[in-house]
Order: C-alpha cells, then structure tokens, then sequence
C-alpha cells in the first residue's frame, strides 16, 4: 500500500507552513475533512488545462465552445458512473453544492396533500431545512446503538400511508461519522410506494455508492453529491435522479437553457437536464467534480475504506485514552454498518472553542467546532434541557455568542497519516493535562478564543 499513502503528494498544499502563536511554524494538519477537503493536484490541473477552453456551451458553433460542451457533457457521463447509475435510467443535474441540490428537488416535486418528509435525527440543515418549507417533518426512529430502527421504520412509513411525499437521509451522519442502511431504507419506502433522497455528500469521498443497486427495492431515487467534499472544491455538485422521478418537475430556476420554445403568450419547457440547469452553468466545477471522481476511482475505494479504517481506529483510541474526553457516537470502527473517520468530542470544563483555538494556535491543526450545522442533534447529545437552551438562546439571539452549545470535531482525508493524528493527540493530550501554553480572551459576538496580545495577519500570506 505503499506508493498509493504517497497519496498526499496528489494534495494541493498538504505541506504549507502556518505560524503558531508560541513562535515559529510548523507543517499545517487538516482535521476538517467533513466540512471541505483540499485539491487533488489532478483536479487542479485539469482545470488549468480546461482554462484555456473554456468557452460558453450548448449552441455555440465556435470550436472552443465545442470542446467545453463536449467536456461539460462527458463529466455527467463520469459522475453518473461515479455513483452506479444507469446513464439509460438516470440523469445528473449540475448544482453549485449539494445545498442548492436538495433546494432544487423539493421546490420542483409534487407534493401529496397535507405531505410529510421523511427525516433521520442525524441530518445536516441542508437536507431538513428545504423540506419545512412545503411539508411536515417525520424523524425516523433510532434503536440503542443510535442506528437505525428498520422494525420501527416499517410501521412508521406504513402509517403515514398516502401523506409521505418522500424519505431523505444521510449517507453517513457528519457529527458521529455513522453511516446509514440506506438501501434497506430504500427497500422499506418503495414497498409503501415513496422515492428516497440519499445525502451522499458526506459518504461519497470515503466509500462506494451504487445507486442501481441489483438486489430488488433497493434502488435509490435521488441522491446529491459535493465537489468541495471530494477534493474538488470548485463549486460543483450533482444531483442524480431517475429520469422518470423527475418526469413531473417543473423548472426550479426559470431562464435560459430551460427551456425549448418562447413566445410572448406560451413557454415549452425542455427536458431534464437542462430544465434544471438555467443560466451559464459552472463548467469548471463540473469539470473539477468529474476529475476527482475519477481520481478516488483510479485509487480504489477498497484501499481508502481499509487505510481510513486504520486511521479512524488509531485516532478513536487515542482521543478514548485521553482523561475527561467525551466521544459523542459509538467508539467502535468494527461497528456492523460502519463508521468513518468522524470525531466529535469535547474536552472536560474546557469549551469547544478555546479546544479549537488552542489546537489551532498552538498547534498549527485544524479542526471544526460548534453544531454542524446539525443543531438539533447537537442540543440532544450534549443533553442540554429545554430552560438551560433557552436561556443560551436569549443571549445568542442578543449577539452573545459565548456559551453557545457545540463540539470540537476532527475527521480524517485519505491523506491523513499516523504522523497527523499523533500530533493532534499529543496536542489534544497537553491541553487535557496541562491546560493553555498561552492566555486566551474570548470575543462576546463570535463566541471565538485568541490568545491575548495576538494578532493574526492572514493579508501577509494571501490577498487579492
């Protein structure tokens, strides 16, 4: 396994230095691979090299306009490999992230009456918020372990009978790094006669996705991916659809390229793609996502999900190890639905801020903290009551971001190594036992910690 783990010479800026606030600098180690990856280098240059193509597509008959729209169309045909679809069954739609993806869907579905969606506890606002909008929300149920009830699942769905317009769940929760039974869910929704959504945006740059699955049910009707996750993070994003589960959207955006025929008094519409896809569309982020879907094939997902795996379990025990540390989520990388590289914890009496800045400052590591943007969830781990939440709510909602509730969450890329991860618990470790090297000050309107007397000056390394 040796020359692929030299896989971080593929990463774009893996070994840029970064000051400390203790003195000199050291090689930065990115822990917040859930929120946004780096670049491949393949992804870059192939979008160096598309540059100099780059042209306005579909209808233009100028050879560079040609090429790009050649080049815009091959990278659907990419991405739906990319997710086991059948190119002669399903469809992709290009999206700016998988937020827009999601958006996109439910303003164009049709909606029974009095409609219900169909949610998990673990969902990212991205695949929760877009569907308050047009229907009420169901939570499917959770067992001991905090997996899913596929039992209670059934009667659940079976009572909502004609009311529930659709189920939409993550691939793999972005907060306990869990990943979801999504084709037994799949099962359970076309046996009642519901389409499901699958959020892959957290899943697809660590493990494979088949969308037309071979065994009988377990299709998935929809699912979105992200760019920005996957080591492109150049504004794109799919969405893959069945072409007949979209067969009765109307257009989501209404403008150019949406359309067939305009008059003053009538409008025909086009066909998906294109419905769905008014304006310019971004050709570079296509072309980027297409490119790092490739990459992560060429490298193989068996050898990713078998060296996350050893980093996860190494990362794991050694945040178990360290005094006063909770891990929110199950500890276990042997887990019979698996888990992937997913840390979210908080440190004893120290706050999930001043954990982050000390990390970053003192450590050069990067880290996220805060909800997630999963604060439901969030409030519910941490076990925080109705007045108590109340109470933060009066002064969050007055700009006082200080006791704001949160975690501090590490996740690992297929570039992290041994060497990263012994860093940070070496790090995380010091600061369990010893406390702060340095004094911090906490701003009232962010909820933020930086060492006092410190200032960073990010215009000295980059400005535009």
């Amino acid at each position: 396994m040796a020359e692929v783990w030299n896989i971080r010479e593929w990463i774009v800026g893996w070994d840029t230095e970064v000051p400390l606030a203790t003195g000199g600098t050291r090689r930065y180690v990115y822990l917040d691979n859930a929120a946004s990856t780096p670049a491949f280098t393949t992804v870059r240059d192939k979008v160096d090299e598309f540059i100099g193509w780059y042209s306005s597509i579909h209808r233009g008959t100028g050879f560079k306009s040609t090429v790009a729209t050649h080049v815009y169309e091959r990278a659907r045909e990419i991405v739906l490999d990319f997710v086991g679809a059948d190119p002669k069954k399903h469809v992709a739609v290009f999206c700016v992230n998988t937020t827009e993806a999601v958006n996109k869907l439910a303003c164009c579905m049709r909606f029974p009456e009095n409609p219900v969606v169909l949610v998990s506890p673990l969902e990212h606002h991205s695949n929760d918020l877009p569907w308050r909008r047009y229907a009420e929300l169901a939570y499917l149920p959770l067992n001991g372990e905090g997996g899913i009830d596929l039992a209670a699942t059934e009667r659940l769905v079976a009572s909502l009978s004609d009311r529930l317009a659709l189920v939409a769940v993550t691939g793999a929760s972005n907060i306990t790094g869990q990943v979801i039974c999504v084709h037994e869910l799949a099962r359970i929704a076309h046996a009642n006669g519901v389409r499901i959504l699958v959020d892959a945006a957290q899943l697809a740059p660590h493990l494979p996705i088949e969308v037309d699955s071979s065994e009988p049910g377990a299709q998935l009707d929809y699912i979105v991916i992200a760019g920005h996750k996957m080591y492109a993070p150049y504004g794109g994003a799919a969405l893959v659809a069945r072409r007949d589960a979209l067969s009765s959207c109307g257009p989501a955006c209404r403008g150019g390229g949406t359309v067939k025929l305009v008059t003053r008094d009538e409008v025909v519409w086009a066909e998906v793609p294109n419905l769905l896809e008014a304006g310019t569309p971004n050709v570079v982020g296509a072309v980027a996502l297409a490119t790092a879907a490739r990459t992560l094939q060429s490298i193989g997902f068996d050898r990713i999900q078998q060296r996350e795996k050893e980093l996860a379990k190494l990362l794991l025990e050694g945040i178990c190890a360290i005094p006063g540390v909770t891990i929110y989520g199950s500890a276990d990388t042997d887990a019979p639905e698996g888990r992937l590289g997913v840390v979210s914890f908080n440190l004893d009496d120290v706050p999930h801020q001043l954990v982050a800045a000390v990390l970053s400052y003192e450590g050069g590591i990067g880290v996220r903290n805060g909800c997630f943007c999963t604060q439901p969830l969030v409030v519910e781990l941490l076990d925080i009551g109705r007045e108590e939440f109340a109470e933060r709510a009066v002064e969050i909602l007055a700009g006082d971001r200080r006791r704001i509730p949160g975690m501090v969450r590490a996740s690992l890329g297929i570039y992290n190594d041994e060497e990263d991860i012994l860093h940070f618990l070496a790090e995380l470790g010091r600061l369990a036992r010893k406390g702060p090297r340095l004094e911090y000050e906490q701003e009232k309107a962010t909820g933020e910690y930086h060492p006092e007397g410190y200032r960073m000056r990010p215009e000295e390394y980059l400005s535009i």
